[in-house]
């Protein structure tokens, strides 16, 4: 298997985390890890998501930091830096392709279109995030790439909930989903993690 493969395997589930208060960080991660789903995905969407990846990762070697919503080529330095073992972003283009050759972690582009999906693979890829995953065609998208794509492997995400991701881990070319349905925000305000612990849990059980 690849590193990126490897990774995407260790669990049923990604949750997918945006970090405001650094405080946060460590109970939040330490919650999903014992609920069963050690690799977690920080986004890149607040100042607190490079000290929380530093944080989480000296701390919490059992969790496995990713950091998503990877733009530019410095930011692979910067959350390599940070701790984070492999990286995300929410499409895909040549510079990232050209900079993911020589990062120090390994990288998940994504894709929404056969066009997007096809540089990809032209490109030596074999594993993508689809995303956004139900407004772009959800499961039926997925389905119509395993015929064409019958090689490449997803991490659907976007838009998706409980619910729904059961159907998504149904379907032989999808290796993890993504989603934070498993972070309420009323629970990480009030350091209810006890709940997040639980909806981490039931995540774990979609294997």
């Amino acid at each position: 298997m690849t590193p990126i493969e490897t990774i995407l395997r260790q669990a049923p589930v990604m949750p997918v985390i945006t970090i405001e208060k650094l405080e946060h960080a460590l109970p939040l991660a330490r919650a999903l890890v014992a609920g069963g789903l050690p690799v977690l995905e920080i986004t890149l969407r607040s100042e607190a998501a490079l000290p929380a990846m530093r944080l989480i990762a000296d701390a919490l070697p059992e969790a496995v930091v990713g950091a998503g919503t990877v733009l530019n080529p410095a930011q692979f330095e910067q959350v390599a830096a940070a701790g984070a073992r492999f990286a995300i972003s929410p499409g895909a283009t040549e510079t990232l392709y050209a900079t993911a050759r020589s990062a120090r972690i390994p990288w998940l582009p994504a894709v929404a279109t056969a066009s997007e999906l096809m540089l990809g693979l032209a490109h030596g890829y074999r594993h993508f995030k689809f995303f956004p995953a139900e407004s772009s065609g959800g499961i039926n998208a997925l389905k119509a790439f395993a015929g064409p794509f019958a090689e490449a492997r997803f991490c659907p995400t976007g838009g998706i909930d409980a619910h729904k991701a059961v159907a998504y881990r149904a379907l032989p070319s999808v290796l993890t989903v993504g989603g934070s349905w498993m972070l309420p925000k009323a629970a990480i305000d009030t350091g209810d993690w006890a709940q997040i612990e639980a909806l981490a849990r039931a995540a774990s059980g979609l294997a």
